[in-house]
């Protein structure tokens, strides 16, 4: 392929990367070294009441946004250095926590809290998600072939649900009278609130993101069980082998690559959880790193938004995918350049 016909496949590939992910990324981590403020004027205003005698009359001092001549809010750009990264890591409350060993005034600050569930939240699904997948995958793969297609069609049934209508789904069955929390207060014989602590909300959030993304593992594992060398199965069994041994020391080191691109999928994609804390209305007791940028960016009563914060507060939730990814990148390149680095 000369370089022409290349660039011709890959240019308008790289120019799509570079407008709607190269190019925001800039802006966002630009906007995060500095805060836009509206430009506010102030002026007197007199204002009368009636009263017993006559008018009461007072001056006050009210500012509001200055405008330009079409009516638009005009505003100011500072450069506040890494102020917004300060504000948001709170790291003169955390250092204090710290100080004490206080693990319930860390949890109190937003960032910490948020930090602290989305690494949980990831790092528990991780592996739940790896082993449902690769369990149905060689459940499926040792049916009779006659049930393997509906089997199949029931596997990825969660995985064709869109996230926000499953999540609710899940906190309808189990809020208050809901059908699952019934028949749990029946076989227990007491009131049971599953919404009303933290740490219920959380697993119940795990089960659902297990629930919904072990059908995608299993896709994936399915297809890499179709690609093992059957000659070197027959070969174990020879051997005498057991069922357990050739699943370790055959089939998972083949699907090695394959669970490591589940891997990287799953890692990316838990550390942004949103939709289980909208889906699961959890922001009284659970939040995420996600969630905390979208709050920052919510306006508040005045109509202003934290954009600088958000932004600060997006970065590091990318930092944090990165520094988790970096463990997997690592192997994948040395199996890519034969062990060096």
């Amino acid at each position: 392929m000369n370089r022409k016909t290349f660039a011709a496949f890959v240019g308008p590939s790289v120019a799509m990367m570079l407008l709607f992910i190269a190019l925001p990324l800039a802006v966002v981590f630009t906007q995060s070294f500095q805060i836009t403020k509206p430009v506010t004027e102030r002026f007197e205003v007199e204002k009368c009441t009636p009263g017993f005698t006559g008018q009461i009359c007072e001056t006050k001092i009210e500012t509001r946004p200055l405008l330009d001549e079409a009516g638009r809010i005009v505003t100011e750009t500072t450069f506040v250095g890494t102020a917004s990264y300060e504000k948001v890591l709170a790291l003169g409350e955390a250092g204090a926590a710290l100080a004490k060993a206080s693990w319930n005034d860390l949890m109190l600050i937003d960032f910490w809290k948020a930090l602290r569930f989305t690494l949980t939240f990831t790092l528990i699904t991780l592996p739940l998600v790896l082993g449902v997948g690769l369990a149905i995958a060689l459940a499926v793969n040792n049916a009779a072939k006659h049930i393997r297609g509906p089997v199949i069609f029931v596997s990825l049934l969660p995985f064709i649900i869109t996230p926000v209508i499953g999540a609710l789904s899940i906190r309808w069955l189990f809020i208050g009278d809901g059908i699952l929390t019934a028949g749990i207060e029946w076989y227990l014989g007491r009131d049971v609130a599953l919404f009303a602590q933290g740490w219920t909300i959380e697993l119940m959030m795990m089960f659902y993101r297990v629930w919904h993304v072990a059908p995608f593992a299993f896709v994936v594992f399915y297809a890499g069980l179709q690609t093992v060398n059957q000659d070197t199965i027959e070969s174990a069994i020879i051997d005498g082998a057991s069922r357990f041994e050739r699943l370790r020391f055959v089939v998972i080191p083949h699907l090695m690559p394959l669970v490591v691109f589940v891997s990287l999928i799953h890692l990316m994609d838990s550390y942004r959880v949103f939709e289980e804390i909208v889906g699961f209305s959890s922001q009284a007791h659970v939040i995420s790193l996600q969630w905390l940028t979208y709050d920052l960016l919510t306006p508040d009563d005045s109509g202003n938004r934290s954009i600088s914060r958000a932004s600060a507060s997006a970065m590091l939730t990318m930092l944090g995918i990165v520094l988790l990814l970096m463990p997997l990148l690592r192997r994948t390149w040395k199996d890519f350049t034969g062990g060096r680095i």
